[in-house]
């Protein structure tokens, strides 16, 4: 039997999507060679290629909307510079809700004037930051959807004039929402997508072209979408793995049955955190995510006892980054509620004995 996966990432995925990919390993649709021996340059993977950019652009409503799905590498963090690089003429703004976005401002910095419009550090990031003023004179707004160390997740998107940037790396296809407000936005695909290797990025075609430098051809996005982002040799089996992600998401009803999926296990397991003496959330209750939830220990010392019941449950994943401490449950898309059930089991024995 399987652990109970509540990794940050790289994280659980469908166990048909494991099996699936698994075969195409051995033996790609019959083609007697592996998916990971075949070219690149072959129709079958061009058609994988293009089937998981269409499939992206139809799972987040874009589709025909000028918009263009590319599958890179690098992670997010090669998108902090990508993004900047692509986009950043004068000056750009950054909300900071995080460790991802203080790295994206790092960066970011590196090529023009960047304002740190509001950031939640004062309280080590336990909450999104509101109420804030934005110039008119920026090249855009660059924020973090969701907060995987910390536990915080927007849950309205800012209504502004500025062109919109995310970093949706640990929440992507997990909820419904208006993904036309972003000019682009971008998701290291091991968090809740597939396997570490590949890179998501969907961007609105008319934001390109504004920047007077001169950008590398591995860093351009003009280049890459021009060469459907086979610019270089793609990483077929995160890509192909991706793709049958998404297939399965489809399969689920979509984006808005797996966000109401995703809700039920965030209100599960909140309800213990608050209902437990022996527990207390990190992140303010209504910036509270649902991809991950973020707990410590009223008493740190039971904190073996604790550990001793998870790993007797089969739980794995479940410690807290170390700029938080204490507990952190990831409950990604492929993650069933039958794990949180599990999880919330051991949190309830806990105090019962205790």
């Amino acid at each position: 039997m399987k652990l109970h996966n509540f990794s940050a990432g790289p994280s659980v995925l469908p166990r048909e999507v494991m099996h699936q990919a698994s075969e195409a390993v051995n033996e790609l649709d019959n083609s007697k060679l592996s998916l990971i021996e075949i070219s690149h340059r072959s129709k079958a993977f061009i058609d994988i290629m293009d089937e998981a950019c269409e499939r992206a652009l139809i799972l987040t409503g874009l589709k025909n909307k000028g918009y263009k799905a590319l599958f890179l590498q690098g992670g997010a963090s090669l998108q902090f510079l990508m993004v900047a690089y692509n986009l950043l003429q004068n000056k750009a703004g950054y909300l900071n809700t995080g460790t991802w976005s203080d790295k994206a401002i790092k960066e970011a910095k590196l090529f023009g004037e960047v304002v740190e419009i509001s950031s939640s550090k004062d309280k080590n990031y336990n909450y999104i930051p509101k109420n804030y003023s934005i110039p008119l004179d920026l090249d855009y707004l660059h924020l973090t959807t969701n907060n995987t160390i910390f536990g915080t997740q927007y849950k309205s998107i800012p209504e502004i004039n500025t062109p919109l940037i995310a970093d949706m790396s640990s929440d992507i296809f997990s909820r419904n929402f208006d993904y036309s407000k972003f000019d682009l936005f971008y998701a290291g695909a091991q968090k809740n997508m597939g396997p570490a290797g590949t890179t998501l990025v969907i961007f609105k075609e008319s934001i390109l072209g504004k920047v007077s430098r001169t950008i590398p051809s591995m860093l351009n996005y003009q280049i890459q979408a021009n060469k459907d982002s086979m610019f270089n040799t793609p990483p077929v089996f995160a890509v192909y793995t991706s793709m049958l992600n998404m297939r399965w998401i489809e399969a689920q009803g979509g984006i808005n049955s797996i966000g109401k999926k995703n809700a039920a296990k965030a209100e599960l397991i909140y309800g213990e955190i608050d209902r437990n003496s022996r527990f207390e959330g990190f992140a303010i209750h209504e910036d509270r995510s649902d991809m991950n939830a973020t707990f410590n220990l009223t008493d740190p010392s039971l904190a073996q006892n604790f550990d001793e019941l998870c790993q007797a449950a089969g739980i794995s994943g479940i410690k807290g980054h170390r700029s938080v401490g204490g507990y952190r449950a990831s409950m990604y898309n492929a993650l069933p509620i039958e794990s949180v059930e599990v999880l919330v089991e051991c949190m309830q024995v806990l105090e019962k004995k205790y």
